[in-house]
């Protein structure tokens, strides 16, 4: 069995893995000729949109705070316990909304592996966050 310690550096690893490859999916997906047909402002809030998410799996999501500083989020004060209870719920509503994705994923092993291999990142993520939260994991 992992420590806490560990799942939290695991979360954090696999958030930023998430974050890299992420940046190959406007390409994989065509955004920039996609959003050529947007008007101007919806298409500049798109980009806006996208950049805070990615920002947010790489920061605020905690890749950073996880991989690097597992004790911060450990030590059961409010704040560790609160960034915790956010992390699950953001990962939770992403693990929701990647059913309503997988109705529109294109077709292909590729693609089928990828969704897979997303809901099981997205599992344990809300699993570590909320763990941590409710004390069943800590120092």
């Amino acid at each position: 069995m992992l420590d806490s310690t560990t799942l939290l550096v695991l979360a954090g690893a696999g958030q930023l893995v998430l974050a890299l490859a992420s940046l190959a999916i406007p390409h994989v997906l065509g955004w920039r000729e996609e959003t050529r047909r947007l008007e101007p402002l919806t298409r500049s809030v798109f980009w806006t949109y996208a950049v805070y998410i990615w920002t947010t799996n790489v920061a605020l999501g905690l890749g950073l705070v996880s991989a690097l500083a597992p004790a911060a989020l450990l030590d059961g004060s409010i704040l560790a316990r609160s960034v915790c209870a956010y992390a699950g719920l953001y990962w939770g509503g992403r693990l929701a909304i990647q059913f309503v994705f997988s109705r529109y994923a294109p077709p292909g092993a590729l693609f089928k592996m990828a969704e897979l291999a997303l809901t099981a990142l997205f599992v344990f993520l809300t699993a570590v966050y909320v763990a941590v939260f409710v004390g069943w994991l800590g120092t």
